[in-house]
C-alpha cells in the first residue's frame, strides 16, 4: 500500500485572497499549481505540501489558511498616504513584510542601546507641529551638516552624505528596493516612498531603494523631518497634490526648506530662461529630483497653484522613462546590504557578536545571510573585525 495523500481544508475564499494579495500574474500561478482553479472553486483540497509551496509563492504565511475567513491587514504604522486624496487600499504583502523587518530590527537596537546603556538620540522629538519650519529645518541643518555645497556630485553622492551624516547622528538609515535580499520581489515607489519608526534610541527612517536617486534624497529628508517631529508614519510624499494631513504638510515643508532653502530659489532662478532647463540646472545644484524644484519655484511665488499644477503633470510625463529605469535589488552583496539594514545597525550586530552578546545565528538573521564567511567578510569591509 501507498502512502495515504492527507489533504488541507482550506476555505476556498482564502485561495482567492492569498492570489489577489500576492500580486502574483495569475498566468503565472495558474502555470505553477494547476489545480488552483478547483482549490478557488471548493471541488478538491491541495496537500500540505502544495499548501507549504502555495503559501511561499504568494508570500502569505500559511497559518492564515487555517483561518475561517481572509483577515483583513492593516499597516502596523500610523498611514499618511493617499492618491488623488483618497486612503490608499490594501497594503502588499511586500511593504508589510518590509515594514515587520524595520521593526524587528529596531527592537533588536533598542534592547542593545538599553544594555549598553546608550544615550537617547537628541533631536528624536525635538519639534512640534507648532515649530516653525524654517526653525526645524536650520536644527536638521545643523545635526546633519549639509550644506549645498558639500553635496557632491551626483544625486547617489549626495544621498549617501545624507544617510551617512543622518547615521552618524544616531538614526538607523535603511534604503532597499526588494524585500529583504529577494530581488524577485520588487518594492513598488507607487505604494509607498518611505517611513519612520520613531525611538528615542533606535530612530529609524526606510527609503524605497527601488525610486530615483533624486526623489530618494527628499525622502531621506522627509522622514528625518519624521524623526524630530517624533511621528512614526508610513508616506508616498506626492508633491503634485496639497497634503491633507498636518502631519505630512509640516514634513513636506521642513525637508523642502531643508534641501532648498526658499531664499536660495530666489537668488538662485531665472524667470526668463525656459522652465524646464532652469529645472534641470536647479535640480543638479541642489541634489534633488525636478519636482522638488518646481514645487519650490512655485511656492516662491513664481507660478501660480493651476500653473504649478499643469508643468507638474508635463514634468512627471518628461521623468517617467527614469522613473521605469529607477534601480531595486542588484549590485555588488557586501556593497548593498549594509546599506539595506543601515551600516550603524550591521557594525553594531557585527560587534555584538563578536563581543558573545549576541549569537552568531541571530546575527546572520537580522543581517540577511546564512555563512560565517560572509559575516567575516562583512566584518572586514565594515571595519568591525
Amino acid at each position: 500500500m501507498g502512502d495515504v495523500v492527507v489533504r488541507v481544508d482550506v476555505q476556498r475564499e482564502l485561495f482567492v485572497w492569498a492570489r489577489q494579495r500576492s500580486g502574483v500574474d495569475s498566468d503565472v500561478l495558474a502555470q505553477r499549481f494547476p489545480k488552483l482553479e478547483e482549490w478557488e472553486g471548493g471541488e478538491v483540497a491541495p496537500t500540505l505540501k502544495q499548501l507549504e509551496k502555495f503559501a511561499r509563492t504568494t508570500h502569505t504565511p500559511v497559518g492564515f489558511f487555517f483561518l475561517p475567513e481572509p483577515p483583513i491587514e492593516v499597516v502596523p504604522i500610523p498611514d499618511f498616504r493617499t492618491i488623488a486624496d483618497q486612503p490608499v487600499g490594501r497594503p502588499s504583502p511586500d511593504l508589510l513584510d518590509t515594514v515587520y523587518q524595520c521593526q524587528q530590527r529596531q527592537e533588536w537596537f533598542r534592547e542593545y542601546a538599553q544594555a549598553n546603556r546608550l544615550d537617547p538620540v537628541p533631536f528624536v522629538a525635538s519639534s512640534t507641529l507648532r515649530t516653525p519650519v524654517g526653525q526645524a529645518a536650520t536644527a536638521m541643518r545643523g545635526a546633519l551638516e549639509f550644506p549645498i555645497e558639500q553635496r557632491g556630485v551626483s544625486w547617489s553622492e549626495a544621498f549617501r552624505r545624507l544617510a551617512e551624516g543622518a547615521e552618524e547622528a544616531g538614526v538607523l538609515v535603511m534604503v532597499n528596493g526588494v524585500v529583504g535580499s529577494n530581488t524577485h520581489r520588487r518594492l513598488r515607489p507607487d505604494e509607498f516612498r518611505g517611513f519612520a519608526l520613531v525611538d528615542p534610541l533606535a530612530p529609524v527612517v526606510f527609503v524605497n531603494g527601488a525610486d530615483t536617486r533624486a526623489a530618494q534624497v527628499f525622502t531621506l529628508a522627509h522622514e528625518l523631518a519624521h524623526i524630530w517631529l517624533g511621528q512614526t508614519g508610513l508616506d508616498d510624499i506626492d508633491l503634485g497634490s496639497r497634503a491633507t494631513s498636518d502631519v505630512e504638510k509640516w514634513c513636506n515643508g521642513v525637508a523642502a526648506e531643508f534641501l532648498v532653502p526658499l531664499e536660495q530659489v530666489r537668488v538662485r532662478y531665472m524667470p526668463e530662461n525656459d522652465l524646464t532647463e532652469e529645472l534641470d540646472r536647479l535640480a543638479r545644484e541642489f541634489k534633488v529630483s525636478t519636482l522638488v524644484v518646481l514645487r519650490r519655484v512655485h511656492e516662491a511665488g513664481y507660478l501660480t497653484w493651476d500653473q504649478y499644477r499643469r508643468a507638474y503633470q508635463d514634468e512627471l510625463t518628461r521623468l517617467l522613462p527614469l522613473l521605469e529605469e529607477a534601480g531595486g535589488g542588484g549590485g555588488n552583496f557586501y556593497n548593498t546590504q549594509p546599506s539595506r539594514v543601515s551600516k550603524l545597525f550591521a557594525r553594531t550586530v557585527i560587534a555584538s557578536a563578536l563581543e558573545g552578546q549576541t549569537l552568531f545565528t541571530e546575527a546572520f538573521q537580522m543581517l540577511g545571510f546564512k555563512k560565517q564567511s560572509t559575516f567575516d567578510e562583512l566584518a572586514q569591509r565594515l571595519g568591525v573585525a
